[in-house]
């Protein structure tokens, strides 16, 4: 199975993309797509670059699913309406392939990933790079979809079989603690 990970940003969204293979985690790709060469009053155009680069991602390395950071509520009401703007031209792109998005906080990705939900980025890049066999640190974006696209490879089979257990029939659907599924 392909994972692609998104870390969704106004200015800078990550991508990385994980090939799973049993218990198994392979590196295959990562990296951002900015639209600070834009004036920040283009809101837009940033949203079409976005959209765009998701869709140019998503048609290069054809992941079988995808992950995508949930957004927290930033001190700064405004912050949080333009960065769930990009966040939603991510998820739009990825559904227009038809791909299934699943939706985990940072806090989660960082529990499965460093073991600490409170973890900073920096340790969270060493782990992406441990847990992948990186021959160096990823940026710091491209790390945290990294880290996404691993939360889901552990969290994602465990998710389906609860849901198959509890007669949902493999398909997750609704709110689950802390996070959601499509």
């Amino acid at each position: 199975m392909r994972i692609l990970g998104i870390d969704p940003g106004l200015r800078t969204t990550g991508f990385g993309v994980v090939d799973v293979h049993g218990a198994a985690l392979q590196y295959v790709a990562s990296g951002t797509i900015s639209t600070q060469h834009l004036d920040v009053g283009e809101l837009p155009l940033r949203l079409k670059v976005l959209f765009d680069g998701i869709r140019e991602v998503v048609q290069r390395y054809t992941p079988d699913c995808a992950s995508v950071e949930i957004v927290f509520v930033n001190v700064n009401p405004q912050s949080t309406l333009l960065l769930g703007q990009a966040r939603g031209a991510c998820i739009t792109a990825l559904v227009s392939n038809d791909l299934p998005v699943a939706e985990y906080t940072a806090l989660q990705m960082k529990q499965a990933v460093v073991g600490y939900g409170r973890a900073d980025k920096t340790q969270v890049q060493s782990m992406v790079q441990r847990l992948l066999e990186l021959p160096g640190l990823p940026g710091p974006d491209a790390a945290d979809a990294l880290g996404l696209a691993i939360t889901h490879a552990h969290a994602g089979s465990a998710m389906a079989k609860l849901a198959l257990a509890s007669g949902l029939g493999g398909k997750i659907g609704g709110n689950y603690r802390a996070g959601r599924s499509r």
